[in-house]
């Protein structure tokens, strides 16, 4: 007897609990994404200035960029990907820059 009860309630558990995981849900509306638009604008006010080192980064980056996409265009990367090529690239203008 004690056996068949608690294999009742077990699967009464069971099956309750899918359900009230459903009710726990909240579904994503509309409101919440005008919400987050609304704060986006205080999060980008706050932004610090990049560091010498970020801004030195993204001028190499760009000088990179322009070589490769002229490589590239010429049909001188030799299966070389940009990740690699960047590597290289970023590592040859450090030690020029330096």
């Amino acid at each position: 007897m004690l056996k068949l009860l608690y294999s009742a309630v077990i699967a009464a558990s069971l099956i309750a609990l899918p359900m009230s995981a459903q009710t726990q849900e909240q579904p994503k509306s509309s409101k919440s994404g005008a919400k987050s638009k609304a704060t986006t604008p205080k999060a980008t006010t706050s932004k610090r200035e990049p560091t010498a080192g970020q801004l030195a980064a993204r001028e190499r980056q760009k000088q990179c960029g322009t070589e490769w996409k002229e490589a590239k265009a010429a049909g001188k990367t030799k299966g070389t990907t940009w990740p690699k090529y960047w590597s290289a690239c970023n590592t040859r203008l450090k030690a020029k820059g330096t």
